[in-house]
């Protein structure tokens, strides 16, 4: 296995290993790197729904999308090129944050590809939360904030009034590294408990700019059969749609996490 770090705080490219086929030993190194890393991508993997699921499930249980899935494998969504205009995905977030207890893992495998662009950016909360200064540090350690999936529901034309919602620390503390990361994203954060809209918006707008400052990103350039997973714990991401019509096509699922404390 060779492991080769990206040139950005965040990000490693594990070689010479097939997920597929992987002990005990090996499962314990790569969550040991995604832990250090953040982001794994693993290439030219040569994958069925059934090995990713599999692959995944080392990590825990599988957590369904509330609006969309493959028919065949409900916990699989497959991402297609819907064009620019009609693509919800074109934002900063971490993903099902509505959820009591979302996601720990993303992990998506690239089934098609466009010659150019369509890149996944990845932005490390764990560096946001680090350079705020002490007094703003102490101000979010002690807040917590409502995240909804109410606009979600909305574009998939369910009822918004129905759509999940929680409540989670606006600084989460990773349940494997002890670290501290900022935990809001503008997809899904509505406002700070005991706060209204209004008063809320203020602070988040600045967490928003500051969480996805340059020196914190790092891009994964997809090629065909990229198995790519991130921690969603401590990082945000985004989808980034600079490749006009040109088909991608991408498998995705998440791993259950723990309630954020």
């Amino acid at each position: 296995m060779q492991v080769k770090r990206f040139s950005a705080p965040l990000g490693a490219r594990i070689e010479g290993v097939d997920v597929r086929a992987i002990n005990d030993s090996v499962w314990k190194e790569i969550n040991s790197l995604f832990c250090e890393h953040k982001v794994l991508v693993f290439p030219d993997q040569e994958l069925k729904p059934e090995d990713q699921m599999a692959f995944a499930q080392k990590w825990g249980t599988l957590v369904r999308h509330p609006y969309a899935g493959l028919k065949s494998y409900p916990d699989i969504i497959e991402l297609k090129n819907p064009g620019k205009r009609k693509d919800i995905n074109q934002h900063w977030h971490s993903d099902m944050t509505y959820n009591t207890r979302p996601p720990k893992l993303t992990m998506l495998y690239a089934l098609e590809t466009p010659t150019i662009g369509g890149d996944t950016a990845f932005a490390n909360q764990v560096l946001a939360y680090d350079d705020l200064s002490a007094g703003l540090q102490h101000t979010c350690d002690d807040l917590a904030a409502i995240h909804s999936a109410a606009g979600l529901a909305a574009m998939y034309r369910e009822s918004p009034a129905e759509a999940p919602s929680a409540e989670h620390p606006v600084v989460r503390v990773h349940d494997e590294t002890g670290k501290r990361a900022l935990y809001v994203c503008k997809a899904f954060t509505q406002r700070f408990r005991d706060w209204s809209r209004q008063e809320s918006l203020g602070l988040l707008d600045y967490l928003y700019a500051h969480s996805i400052r340059p020196e914190y990103q790092g891009r994964h350039q997809w090629s065909n059969n990229d198995l790519v997973m991130w921690d969603n714990r401590s990082v945000l991401h985004f989808a980034v749609h600079d490749h006009a019509d040109e088909p991608r096509r991408i498998h995705r699922l998440q791993v259950e996490g723990p309630v954020p404390g």
